[in-house]
């Protein structure tokens, strides 16, 4: 039996197809769920909480100037392709405006999906771990995790309590 993204591969009959055929906008559209995933899974794993504040606490760090922010903290580590795989989200035309966010933070968290997306496609795992890791460890989220929780962090929640 296969293990991982290789048991989906087999069992949902999926091709091999290289990240770079997909649209910069394609590999936003994948790369957004896997980003979202992994934030799910760190709020899931904090502990039993009512859905509402598990929802919150996840849209705070999904939103496009969370994302914007995120990938700021992580720049100077990316390698040349993962910044070229981050410049063609964030230079796709997209149709869609943003809602609750300025154009520059939405055409960014565009860029940071698809550099989720093409590290995803990829099998890029371990680096996209390691990145997540550090963005969300600079943005003060996994020191509440480990009970730690930074001011800067305590305060930003209880704003969002309001």
């Amino acid at each position: 039996m296969e293990t991982g993204l290789n048991a989906f591969k087999e069992a949902l009959h999926l091709k091999h197809v290289e990240a770079g055929e997909y649209s910069p906008l394609a590999l936003a559209y994948i790369g957004d769920a896997v980003y979202e995933l992994a934030i799910r899974t760190l709020v899931m794993n904090r502990g039993n909480m009512q859905v509402n504040k598990m929802h919150k606490k996840t849209a705070n760090l999904v939103k496009a100037d969370a994302q914007a922010r995120f990938y700021l903290l992580l720049e100077e580590e990316l390698t040349d392709a993962e910044k070229a795989a981050y410049r063609r989200g964030r230079n796709a035309k997209s149709f869609t405006m943003p809602k609750h966010a300025t154009m520059k933070d939405y055409r960014m968290a565009t860029g940071f999906e698809a550099l989720m997306g093409y590290l995803y496609l990829t099998e890029q795992f371990d680096r996209m771990a390691e990145l997540l890791g550090k963005g969300l460890e600079q943005m003060g989220e996994l020191a509440e995790a480990e009970g730690t929780s930074t001011e800067s962090h305590a305060l930003q929640e209880a704003e969002n309590e309001k």
